[in-house]
């Protein structure tokens, strides 16, 4: 009797433990799941391409003005050429 005592009680000790750490890593499991959704909630969703799209576009947009208006002859050479290095940058 006393070794089926012994082996009863290392299965209750072991089932025991094994849902102790069970229950252990699902508590970690969500606090870290509410940690990453926190973070992701706090960052902003910015995306790179199409915030630089509109600047293109509008860059785009000013050069094609200024070059109606160099077409037409109300800007002149050094104006049309210093507003487009103003335009983009240079």
């Amino acid at each position: 009797m006393g070794l089926i005592r012994v082996a009863a009680r290392t299965a209750v000790i072991s089932g025991t433990a094994t849902a102790v750490s069970g229950r252990v890593a699902q508590r970690q499991a969500l606090q870290y799941n509410e940690k990453v959704q926190a973070q992701q909630a706090a960052a902003p969703a910015a995306p790179a391409a199409p915030a630089a799209a509109p600047a293109a576009d509008d860059s785009m947009a000013k050069l094609q003005q200024l070059a109606e208006l160099h077409g037409q002859g109300v800007l002149s050479d050094e104006e049309f050429t210093a507003a487009k290095a103003k335009v983009l940058g240079i």
